[in-house]
């Protein structure tokens, strides 16, 4: 169909892109469905903004031409809305957290009062006021509301591979389109190097941790430094950006903004299993740990 290094056909382009305009508005469908039915954050208003781009996009799908049509003429005025569509979703990412965060603050405020986060508005004077043996009836209340929090995070979890599809079939057709790179086939590196991943993530998370506090932990790489596997660099820099910049903050609290010369440094290993051929990136630091009180809730978007 295509090769590395060379532009993929109009026959292959015009295929894809016909599975995409026929795949897409039922995925979409999927999550608008999803977005008006899950409780409690379909009414946040940031998630309303989001579930009124999905519904734009849908309509706009659904209104278009197939790209087969006239022998395949129309598949680049199809890319070219599909690459308008691709922007407008940029920002959902986003959105959803704002979602996320809406919720949990009325949460807190006490402004959901019924249903499982009912526990939340009494926990706090009630333990105030029963002594020891309130914090385990606290602890159980807290357990209690997270745990009637799974449908809003069975919701979130469908929510994010979703558009992890979306975005990964949508952005390889189009890179499909543009001049080739030397070693990619659309989004995909044949020989992604975790090595130059990690050290590109380093230098986006040491330039946002010296903005905040006035500079960074040393990071420190070690492993298997010349392995390369194909993978989509991008979303691997995007994971590996999330973990430093989590890693470098708690070095920095934990140990004092002020004791800058006595930050421990982060430590990232690039291993690789040869019966499996998995391979793992491990990040670790001296950040503190988390609480074992916290161990079930890390996980949570609402935490």
């Amino acid at each position: 169909m295509y090769h590395q290094n060379t532009k993929a056909s109009h026959e292959v382009l015009t295929q894809v892109a016909s599975f995409i305009h026929h795949e897409l508005p039922i995925r979409l469908a999927r999550r608008i469905k999803d977005l008006q039915k899950v409780p409690y954050l379909s009414e946040m208003p940031s998630v309303q903004a989001v579930k009124d781009i999905y519904i734009s996009s849908f309509l706009t799908l659904i209104h278009e031409p197939n790209p087969r049509d006239n022998g395949g003429m129309r598949e680049p005025l199809f890319a070219r809305k599909l690459e308008l569509l691709y922007e407008r979703h940029s920002s959902v990412l986003v959105q959803m957290a704002k979602g996320a965060y809406e919720l949990r603050d009325k949460v807190r405020r006490g402004e959901i009062s019924d249903g499982p986060f009912a526990n939340a508005n009494t926990k706090n004077n009630d333990s105030s006021s029963l002594g020891r043996s309130s914090s385990s009836s606290s602890s159980s209340e807290e357990m209690l509301e997270f745990e009637h929090m799974r449908e809003c995070h069975a919701f979130l979890d469908r929510f994010y591979v979703s558009r992890i599809g979306i975005r990964v079939v949508a952005g390889q057709y189009l890179a499909l389109r543009l001049r080739p790179r030397e070693g990619y086939i659309g989004l995909i590196c044949q020989e992604t190097s975790p090595y130059e991943v990690v050290k590109e993530a380093i230098t986006d998370a040491s330039y946002m941790c010296e903005c905040r506090y006035g500079g960074f932990p040393n990071v420190i790489i070690k492993g298997r430094l010349d392995l390369t596997f194909p993978y989509i660099p991008t979303q691997l820099h995007y994971i590996l950006l999330e973990l430093l910049k989590n890693a470098m903050r708690a070095t920095v609290e934990h140990h004092g903004v002020q004791n800058i010369h006595k930050w421990p440094a982060v430590e990232v290993i690039i291993a690789d299993g040869f019966s499996n051929e998995d391979v793992v990136i491990k990040i670790a630091d001296v950040g503190g740990g988390i609480s074992r009180s916290n161990m079930k809730k890390i996980w949570s978007y609402l935490f």
